[in-house]
């Protein structure tokens, strides 16, 4: 909940919000972008498989364990310096991966860039929702919610243009003076919040960092190792770990510290629901460009711009609907929004799953991307200003991380679940039968989104004794 001293005017709210917006877009941009440069990358710096691998999954593992603890440490110290000092951690792991000599030093830039994400990305939805009155932030986060989304789709067509026109280096090199500007901008237009002192309690973290990290690293090496006996082993120290964080969560008071992630939390039915049902949009919008893309080139011979084209309505149409969808948001039953989003998506991924088994031209792939574009303009902001509105101000930066973590947890165990779906169904009956395996995986995972989201409650709308459920 906002106090009056963190509401902003709605002009200054915006601007906040677009200096906001460029760090959280570059960070998620980065993620998909390098995808695109990794051939050259192996050719130029005579990389082994292996470790082509961990210029991206070096990344990603940096992003997702470190979420929850800079989230609360956004509560701690405020969430504009921790925001600008994750861009300036950003842009150094860029200096260093755009100057690597080796791929060693590429891997240690690219781990930089990915704490750098992790410390910034929760600042951006803790301080959007604290300078937005709790009536208005419908239309911010779902504003907020398809930057991200735009941001993961134009990654592969940006890392293309750069690589293909200037070479790899170029990809590390042009975010660099968009995170100073960010930065700039930030400055001048981000307020300063509130800051919680409290206790970090080192236990927790450690138990933290074991838990995820022991369980993003196993799914992210799963399908390379084959499903190894290790990858069982590692995923079952990670549930230890994070077993034995969530107890030190409860007792952190007995103890005389202050829990990483208070458990009230979690009292939220809303929070509880939006962290779910965000597992599924984070595993989609990761994974819906790799069967996408290996069947449009691979088996239908297009090349990587028509790639890009197929597939750009739905960046379009995610753009033209967010802002009208956003104001929805703040209008209608959260439930109806975020359903009507998710069949759609539900809709419009079976129909590209018809297209790609049935080996019709790739270009008619355009017309379930824009119902993907339309659907989760209703999902992203709808599911983010539900689950965060009625989160106490102090928490914001703790739940912001949390939310964060789960989406990004979405989005590994997708990459895993996904490519193994594509090699099995290749190896069985072709590419073609892999990539339309893949696309039913996701349609099942936005089933369980769907679900989810039939149990969110209206809180915006209420009045004493007339709660709509």
């Amino acid at each position: 909940m906002n106090t009056p001293s963190t509401v902003m005017p709605e002009k200054q709210a915006w601007l906040a919000m677009f200096a906001l917006s460029m760090g959280f877009f570059m960070a998620l941009m980065d993620q998909t972008m390098v995808a695109v440069a990794l051939p050259e990358i192996q050719r130029d710096l005579d990389a082994s498989i292996n470790e082509l691998l961990w210029v991206s999954s070096g990344y990603l593992l940096a992003v997702v364990v470190p979420l929850i603890f800079t989230g609360r440490l956004g509560d701690m110290y405020g969430q504009k310096l921790l925001y600008r000092l994750g861009l300036g951690v950003m842009a150094c792991g860029a200096v260093v991966s755009a100057m690597a000599p080796s791929i060693e030093a590429l891997i240690a830039g690219r781990i930089i860039q990915g704490f750098g994400s992790a410390i910034q990305m929760p600042q951006t939805m803790s301080v959007i929702n604290r300078i937005f009155a709790r009536e208005r932030r419908g239309r911010a986060l779902g504003v907020w919610g398809i930057i991200g989304s735009v941001a993961a789709l134009l990654g592969p067509i940006v890392g293309g243009f750069l690589t293909g026109t200037f070479g790899w280096h170029a990809v590390f090199w042009v975010p660099i003076p968009i995170v100073i500007v960010a930065i700039i901008l930030a400055t001048l237009w981000v307020p300063k919040m509130p800051a919680v002192h409290r206790k970090i309690d080192a236990a927790s973290v450690l138990a933290l960092f074991v838990g995820l990290g022991s369980i993003i690293f196993a799914i992210q090496q799963a399908p390379d190792s084959d499903w190894a006996w290790w990858v069982f082993a590692l995923i079952a120290v990670g549930v230890v770990g994070l077993i034995l964080f969530v107890r030190l969560q409860d007792s952190a008071a007995a103890r005389g510290t202050d829990a990483l992630v208070p458990l009230e939390l979690f009292a939220d039915r809303n929070y509880r629901v939006g962290t779910l049902s965000i597992i599924s949009m984070g595993f989609m919008s990761v994974t819906l460009a790799l069967p996408v893309n290996l069947w449009v080139q691979d088996v239908q011979g297009f090349s990587a711009n028509q790639a890009g084209l197929v597939m750009a309505p739905m960046a379009a149409t995610s753009v033209i609907s967010s802002p009208f969808a956003g104001i929805l948001v703040d209008k209608l039953h959260p439930r109806r929004l975020s359903q009507f989003g998710f069949g759609t998506l539900i809709v419009g991924m079976g129909i590209m799953w018809w297209i790609i088994s049935s080996g019709l031209n790739p270009w008619w792939l355009c017309l379930p991307a824009m119902l993907l574009g339309f659907g989760q303009s209703f999902v992203w902001g709808t599911n983010s200003a539900t689950s965060m509105r009625d989160i106490k101000g102090e928490l914001m930066g703790v739940a912001s991380g949390v939310y964060n973590t789960f989406r990004q947890v979405g989005s590994v165990v997708g990459v895993a679940l996904v490519s193994a779906a594509i090699q099995l169904g290749s190896a069985n009956s072709g590419l073609q039968t892999g990539a339309a395996s893949a696309l039913l995986l996701i349609m099942l995972a936005l089933v369980g989104g769907f679900a989810a989201v039939c149990f969110f409650k209206d809180t915006l709308h209420t009045t004493t004794g007339n709660q709509r459920p």
